[in-house]
């Protein structure tokens, strides 16, 4: 086996061997800031809509945010609606074509500062949609302010000392708090920062949308994903950072599963 030397920079740039990207991803080429992580958060979806042949009969609900990007870029139906309304429009596409896929992609600042009711609401109803909520604990379409995710001491644009729990009180672990509701049938948080994570937060994807189609109930899917702008460190740091700081508030894994495998 041929170990590759990671303790220093390498001696020639790296250069594109393979076609990797997903079918459903219409071009590499986005307007996210470099180092964000959500990016790697569409590819996954793409790949895991391919592998489940669900690219046809699978509908997406955004609400507003950097990640809205993913409704230009990726070959699947999307619908917008309001800020963290997209859990309350999935429901009724989905009752509506009870045998299509359907989804929200959301951010933290959405879905938990915004909508969290809208998510509860239908996690509570049982409501056989996946929601998925890519956490980075800023609204960074708007300039990196604090939201209901920012972890303790974390700095944003509102919080210029870090998140003081005497001052802006705790951050809400969705996740967490999702997986409580007996209506939900799957609860993963999953990050992309590194390649381990990205592998198993794929897995969470896959069986978040396989339950779905097989009538399981609501599920739900976290992805912690870097914000190289609306944090206060060097972009470099960012997959340590969630490492280090975000895993210690909201650790990943698969927090509740009716069907274990």
């Amino acid at each position: 086996m041929t170990h590759v030397p990671t303790g220093a920079p390498p001696g020639v740039p790296a250069t594109k061997v393979a076609e990797f990207g997903s079918p459903l991803l219409l071009s590499e080429e986005h307007h996210l800031c470099p180092g964000c992580g959500h990016p790697v958060a569409w590819r996954l979806l793409c790949e895991v809509m391919t592998e489940l042949a669900l690219a046809d009969r699978a509908v997406g609900v955004i609400g507003h945010g950097c990640y809205t990007q993913a409704a230009v870029l990726t070959d699947l139906e999307w619908l917008q609606c309001l800020h963290g309304r997209a859990p309350a429009v999935a429901t009724g596409v989905k009752r509506v074509h009870p045998g299509v896929a359907v989804f929200t992609l959301q951010g933290d600042g959405d879905m938990a500062s915004e909508g969290l009711h809208e998510l509860l609401h239908a996690a509570g109803r049982a409501e056989p949609i996946t929601c998925i909520m890519l956490n980075n604990g800023v609204f960074g379409d708007t300039g990196g302010q604090m939201t209901a995710t920012t972890v303790v001491g974390q700095r944003t644009k509102t919080s210029l000392e870090g998140r003081d729990p005497g001052t802006h009180g705790f951050p809400i672990p969705v996740a967490d708090l999702v997986r409580t509701l007996p209506g939900t049938a799957y609860v993963a948080r999953g990050a992309v920062n590194n390649a381990g994570a990205v592998a198993q937060t794929k897995k969470f994807l896959r069986r978040a949308f396989e339950l779905q189609m097989e009538g399981a109930g609501f599920t739900f899917v976290e992805i912690l994903t870097m914000c190289p702008t609306g944090w206060f460190i060097p972009t470099a740091e960012g997959p340590g950072y969630v490492a280090s700081v975000f895993e210690e508030t909201f650790p990943v894994g698969q927090l509740k599963t009716l069907a274990p495998r």
